[in-house]
């Protein structure tokens, strides 16, 4: 492996750790985490006491047809999905995990799209 992806993936690793550390899901206030890749969207709903996934939603769960890049739009329609899916189980508040991704462009958008579905985030 070469060195830039050893320095890369440690400098990721202690991102999530960081803020992970100051994070944590309950029942009544899950854990709200995002994984993205290029052509893909995933968000999950985890209560950290129990370590259970109780949502998740995806791309496909909101509608938005395959293609190569996921966009910012896209991103809102999955975080506006993600709410109705939590308000539907009685979930009205979540606390957000970015994880190693940095608060901004789909990451930001996701997050507006949940508010606007009417979460606390």
């Amino acid at each position: 492996m070469k060195e830039s992806v050893k320095y890369t993936k440690s400098k990721r690793a202690r991102r999530v750790r960081r803020v992970r550390a100051v994070i944590s899901g309950t029942a009544a206030r899950l854990r709200l985490s995002v994984h993205i890749s290029n052509a893909h969207f995933y968000a999950q709903g985890i209560d950290d006491t129990q370590g259970r996934t109780l949502l998740s939603c995806t791309e496909k769960d909101a509608g938005i047809p395959s293609k190569a890049h996921i966009t910012v739009d896209d991103a809102r329609k999955v975080g506006t999905e993600f709410a109705k899916r939590a308000q539907a189980k009685g979930i009205t508040a979540v606390v957000f995990d970015r994880g190693h991704y940095r608060y901004h462009g789909r990451v930001k958008a996701f997050v507006d799209g949940v508010r606007d579905g009417g979460l606390n985030v």
